[in-house]
């Protein structure tokens, strides 16, 4: 410190501190060697406090407003500290302004998500973020027990360990209160009150008040939220097998403004076989009209789609299609159904080749005379 810096602390007589941050919980008065010059005035500001440490122990407190110091203005100082000429002379203390105003929207959030267990859906991780505010409530406590020596502490030092406190209440009030996870969401204030309620014994041993705790949001893992957003959609859809239907009939509607597409048809093949397989599940689990011994249906062959005159017909059973042999269907047209690679004469599929080499029908007795 130079010799200017140091004479012009010794003239100054006002001790005061004026934050022109955003952060700062509590700031140390600088003087040389700590010395407050007689009838010294202290300003005290609202929103702060003035905490007097003399002799490494803590002296007196002092509300917002403006005091001199002197041993008829502040009998309190005098003797709590037991200064010996009182402030006719410069005496030794150290003085802490602390901000005793409120500091707001502190974040607060998991690190790794809480396990709890839902009455619906079982084990479920969950994560939370939200804010919080505080103030100081004992600064004589908020001196001793957080800032200690620091001549300048600010909020980023202890909301650290301010967000662990929050945390570890946070997934113990989650467990216990048993809240359906779909229902948190109209439960983040009762919750939040619960939290705070909670930890405001360890928030007053650190001379700080829990003044607001808000939870701005509950989350699932992604996996889990697309599992559910699957599950809605099942819901919006209703009934499965109307449904099904619907999706066939429009893929096979597609289908057809696309001829010669063999992976058009390969999707309308999927389509039916799937919507088959769901009718039935979805029958399965729906109001039975039958009785319980009832075998299921018997299955068919894939059905067939046939070129005639450049359009895709069908789609026929093997049944049909043999009663149209001679007509639409020739050994030379072209069929294609579920899994084959590419549209392919009828003579060359051998499930179709003996309706071509079919005898002809047997006919019938001879009619006997006169009839």
């Amino acid at each position: 410190m130079g010799i200017f810096d140091r004479l012009k602390k010794e003239l100054i007589d006002i001790v005061e501190f004026l934050d022109d941050s955003n952060n700062t919980l509590c700031y140390r008065f600088e003087r040389f060697q700590n010395e407050i010059k007689n009838h010294a005035k202290l300003v005290v500001r609202e929103g702060q406090a003035a905490v007097f440490i003399n002799e490494g122990r803590l002296a007196d407190v002092m509300a917002p407003g403006t005091y001199t110091l002197d041993t008829k203005n502040v009998p309190i100082l005098a003797t709590l500290l037991g200064w010996k000429y009182g402030f006719e002379s410069p005496f030794k203390a150290e003085v802490y302004f602390v901000s005793t105003r409120l500091f707001t929207d502190l974040k607060w959030g998991t690190m790794n998500p809480v396990m709890v267990r839902d009455p619906e859906f079982g084990p479920v991780r969950l994560r939370a973020f939200g804010t919080y505010a505080v103030r100081v409530k004992d600064p004589g406590t908020f001196i001793k027990n957080v800032v200690g020596t620091d001549n300048r502490f600010t909020t980023e030092e202890i909301s650290e360990q301010l967000r662990n406190l929050i945390v570890s209440h946070f997934g113990e009030a989650l467990g216990q209160c048993k809240i359906p996870m779909l229902d948190l969401a109209g439960n983040f204030r009762n919750l939040g009150g619960r939290i705070g309620d909670a930890m405001r014994p360890e928030f007053d041993r650190l001379g700080i008040e829990l003044s607001t705790l808000l939870i701005e949001n509950i989350s699932l893992p992604p996996e889990v939220e697309q599992a559910l957003d699957k599950r809605s959609s099942m819901g919006v859809i209703g009934d499965l097998n109307s449904y099904t239907k619907f999706q066939t009939a429009e893929a096979i509607r597609d289908a057809a403004k696309n001829p010669g597409t063999a992976g058009t048809f390969v999707g309308v093949g999927l389509g039916q076989v799937f919507g088959g397989q769901m009718a039935q599940s979805a029958g399965a689990q729906g109001p039975a009209t039958a009785g319980p011994g009832t075998p299921p249906p018997v299955p068919g062959t894939a059905p067939y789609f046939i070129a005639v005159n450049g359009q895709q017909v069908g789609p026929f059973e093997t049944a049909l299609l043999r009663t149209k042999v001679g007509g639409e269907l020739t050994p030379d047209t072209l069929v294609w159904k579920q899994g084959m690679a590419q549209w392919t004469p009828a003579k060359d599929v051998p499930e179709l080749a003996p309706l071509f080499n079919a005898p002809p029908p047997i006919p019938g007795p001879p009619p006997l005379p006169g009839r």
